[in-house]
């Protein structure tokens, strides 16, 4: 990867955190180019990571090999049909991070056959904590494959799907799925405070909780389910918690988000109104049953 020349059409959020993590992992940033057409985001560019910048997408794209189209999906099709005389005639590895933008589509604009990988990544990227998918198309090599799943995980996670129509579904869930997160993280701050938190420890608590639960799905080899039981006592407060969120369906509910965000809708708001006040029960409920257990075990000696 030290040695690839690698071209960035497009100087956005994104490219910017590739290229943080390309230069974090080792690349030469004499090797990495930009095309953006805002002059103050390319001398940002130069002056931050020390890159070649230009406004001429073909000049950029005729200086590599691998070509990363970094614009907005709606831009994506001028943009590659710009580029297809260069792309049929130097062939580079073209690596899309545009959202729903088919590689058949893109092959098209790009002239003919081209060695394309589509990927998915999610906006945790921007902080080096990112989860992408890749597909390749029958003219990606084996070395090509290794060269963007090695881009992609400069910037955290990537995993290969076999098949394009997996995309849509990784769109839903890691595509999407930091927003519901953070509706999850909302919901819990907001529950905090109706029980009488003050708003900045109900935030920290929220935070540190979350990044808590993470680490240890992340560490600990046993599945979510496993995870959920080992911290659920058997008449505790979590347990009495988990019932509330069981009861309601919690799972029917996020299912239905999904395959909302899957075909291409706004997230229900079924559960943006139904959440808030869900997970305020249940955090009643596990507080209910911690004031119970003082009350129980308050005379034991």
């Amino acid at each position: 990867m030290k040695n690839v020349s690698i071209a960035f059409i497009g100087g956005g959020n994104m490219a910017r955190s590739l290229i943080g993590g390309l230069l974090t992992s080792g690349s030469d940033p004499g090797r990495l180019y930009v095309a953006e057409p805002d002059a103050g985001q390319r001398e940002f560019l130069r002056g931050r990571f020390g890159v070649h910048a230009s406004a001429d997408n073909r000049d950029i794209a005729a200086r590599a090999e691998v070509l990363v189209l970094a614009v907005k999906p709606q831009a994506l099709h001028g943009v590659t049909e710009d580029l297809a005389e260069i792309v049929q005639t130097r062939q580079p590895l073209v690596i899309s991070i545009a959202a729903g933008v088919r590689e058949a589509d893109i092959r098209q604009w790009l002239g003919g056959e081209a060695a394309i990988v589509r990927t998915m990544p999610n906006t945790p990227a921007l902080v080096g904590s990112g989860a992408t998918a890749l597909f390749a198309n029958p003219w990606v090599s084996d070395s090509q494959r290794q060269v963007a799943e090695s881009i992609m995980r400069a910037v955290g996670l990537a995993v290969w799907v076999d098949h394009e129509r997996l995309l849509d579904a990784v769109t839903a869930l890691s595509g999407s799925g930091p927003a519901y997160f953070f509706l999850l993280m909302e919901a819990l701050e907001k529950a905090g405070i109706r029980m009488g938190l003050e708003a900045e420890t109900a935030r920290l608590l929220t935070l540190q909780t979350a990044f808590g639960a993470a680490k240890m799905a992340l560490e600990i080899p046993e599945n979510a389910a496993a995870l959920r039981a080992r911290v659920t006592s058997p008449g505790g407060t979590t347990e009495r918690a988990i019932s509330v969120f069981q009861d309601e369906q919690l799972d029917v509910l996020i299912a239905r988000s999904l395959a909302a965000s899957l075909a291409i809708m706004e997230t229900p708001t079924l559960l943006t109104d139904q959440l808030d006040d869900l997970v305020a029960r249940a955090l009643d409920a596990a507080r209910h049953r911690s004031e119970e257990l003082g009350n129980l075990l308050g005379g034991q000696p």
